[in-house]
């Protein structure tokens, strides 16, 4: 079923863009990001809370409402090079209802997650690649709640990618509770008027998803509480500072709370 869904979308997206190529534009964003410390579902990405960077492009296929966004995280520190990791994302983003109250945007995608220093292929008595893919559907409503807050839902499937993984006990499901807010403050630059803050809050419900060789219980597993702001630094350049919390609520996932930021340096093009 799961590629089946995944054919399915690489055709479509194949054919629209096809269809549109001669009707819009290529745009999308380059992102460097930092980051004190990388959680992934909960986890520690890295052993001991290491720093990481994280260079990524989105493009924004002839708005068409698709999109392919390639990822990738390492460890500032060495040691880490075989837990390196690139995502390659295709995605879908649209809405409906938009004049009523509920008001639906969405985000369906599918991520192939990638290993390049693992082995494509494993045997029983020595597992390969920690290689994984992931479905996922987003939906967030804007108009829902009272003073801008901006409740949402995201699904994720998650399953091994390759025969004889590593990975191959992590497959599952997430479930992800979230709220928004952007909280306009009077502006911190002399050139503007106001700042906005954006508040976030996820709740997750874990049912089985963790990186390999992880023994995952099935539970509320951890909440994230984030505060964000953007400057326009000008020539389609912007800054993004952050800082996020985790409490964590299941030993399986992770058995400390955690605290980080983030630095972002993003152009638009």
């Amino acid at each position: 079923m799961r590629g089946i869904f995944v054919l399915a979308v690489l055709i479509v997206l194949v054919s629209s863009c096809l269809c549109y190529a001669e009707k819009g534009e290529l745009g999308g964003k380059l992102d460097f990001s930092y980051v004190s410390s990388y959680l992934w579902r909960g986890f520690d990405a890295y052993a001991e809370g290491h720093s990481a960077i994280q260079p990524s492009i989105d493009l924004d296929l002839w708005g068409t409402g698709f999109g392919f966004k390639i990822w990738m995280s390492r460890a500032w520190s060495s040691g880490f090079e075989n837990d390196e990791w690139l995502d390659y994302t295709l995605y879908y983003h649209n809405n409906f209802f938009v004049e009523e109250k509920y008001s639906t945007n969405y985000v369906v995608g599918w991520v192939y997650y990638n290993y390049p220093d693992d082995p494509r292929e494993g045997s029983r008595s020595d597992p390969g690649s920690g290689d994984a893919q992931e479905v996922f559907a987003s939906f967030s409503w804007p108009k829902l709640l009272p003073g801008g807050v901006v409740p949402s839902y995201t699904m994720v499937s998650y399953w091994p990618a390759v025969s004889n993984s590593n990975a191959s006990d992590n497959a599952g499901w997430a479930h992800i509770l979230g709220f928004r807010y952007g909280l306009e403050m009077p502006g911190i630059l002399s050139d503007t008027s106001k700042q906005v803050f954006n508040l976030s809050m996820d709740i997750v419900y874990n049912d089985g998803v963790g990186p390999a060789g992880s023994t995952v219980d099935h539970d509320w597993s951890h909440a994230v509480f984030g505060v964000d702001t953007s400057f326009d630094l000008g020539h389609n350049l912007t800054f993004t500072p952050g800082v996020y919390y985790q409490s964590s609520w299941d030993d399986s996932v992770n058995d400390d709370d955690e605290t980080w930021m983030k630095l972002s340096v993003s152009y638009k093009f």
